[in-house]
């Protein structure tokens, strides 16, 4: 029978959000359980609660509950997966693993989703068994990625995210010919878990404010080209921020328009048209810039 843990956080592990710590620690269990047993309390650090979002500290004491662990770190990854995954490499180095991640696969497993890019990159071979994502792109969202190879690059990384200074930003199709000046907009946006535990966002007035610049790149006669850059890094931000203001994202299951109210006559591959075009950080000394897929030119030149 699984029995009490408890974790004496030292200087590796410092500066680590609870929430991604647990992760690591408990691979096997569903994310909807670890953050579960934060919610409800029964992690425990130096005898208090915590929310996901605390980051430890050297000397904290993590008590972890009895929790059955599945063999889920040895569950099998297809060969076709783990070359897809290797393939979207852009760059990779002692720190990191840069990655034009595909659209389709997940960050990580989790809500129904058994594998996801971590799991992949940590079926790698010995030497990724400990690699943690720095940032999450949602499943449908292709593009740039980083993944941390030690936890001294990922406390600085988190860090530098909490600080806001890397940048990273978008580019997506939205529905419309854009009409909003170029600039910062503002909302209030909150986590709204629906039935299912899909993770969906509203607006709020007591939401946490959420700020993006947007600017128009091109239009053709039914969509714009946007490029978006986060301010803030709240979930959903950008599909949110875009259908608010009357532009949803191209292929958005969520927050967008249904497909079969888009054109019957149009020619286009069936994806959400978000793509992380780039993660710029002057400290980590990394300039990542990936072009969308050939996708997002075809949206708009078969629509002239």
């Amino acid at each position: 029978m699984p029995e009490v843990k408890k974790i004496i956080i030292d200087e590796n592990i410092s500066g680590q959000r609870l929430d991604n710590f647990l992760m690591n620690q408990l691979k096997g269990v569903p994310k909807s359980k670890v953050y579960s047993i934060i919610r409800k309390g029964e992690i425990r650090i130096n005898s208090k609660r915590k929310k996901p979002s605390y980051k430890l500290i050297n000397g904290d004491e993590l008590r972890i509950p009895p929790i059955k662990v599945s063999k889920r770190e040895n569950q099998f990854v297809s060969t076709n997966v783990i070359a897809l995954i290797k393939d979207a490499i852009v760059e990779e180095n002692d720190d990191y693993i840069a990655l034009n991640k595909p659209v389709g696969i997940a960050s990580h497993g989790g809500s129904g989703i058994s594998i996801g890019v971590i799991e992949t990159i940590r079926n790698f071979g010995k030497a990724y068994r400990d690699t943690k994502l720095v940032h999450r792109l949602d499943k449908d969202t292709s593009g740039c990625q980083i993944i941390a190879k030690n936890n001294k690059f990922l406390r600085r990384c988190n860090k530098l995210i909490l600080e806001r200074k890397i940048k990273k930003t978008y580019q997506s199709i939205v529905h419309g010919n854009w009409s909003h000046k170029d600039g910062i907009y503002e909302i209030n946006i909150e986590k709204n878990m629906l039935i299912g535990k899909e993770r969906m966002v509203r607006i709020s007035d007591g939401g946490k404010i959420a700020k993006t610049f947007f600017k128009a790149i091109e239009s053709s006669k039914h969509f714009s080209l946007i490029q978006c850059e986060l301010i803030t890094g709240r979930t959903h931000q950008l599909r949110v921020h875009l259908s608010d203001l009357g532009f949803p994202i191209v292929g958005d299951k969520k927050y967008g328009i249904k497909e079969n109210k888009l054109p019957k006559d149009l020619d286009y591959k069936k994806r959400m048209y978000l793509h992380a075009n780039s993660f710029i950080s002057k400290d980590l000394n990394i300039h990542l810039n990936v072009k969308p897929p050939e996708e997002f030119k075809k949206i708009l030149k078969n629509d002239e």
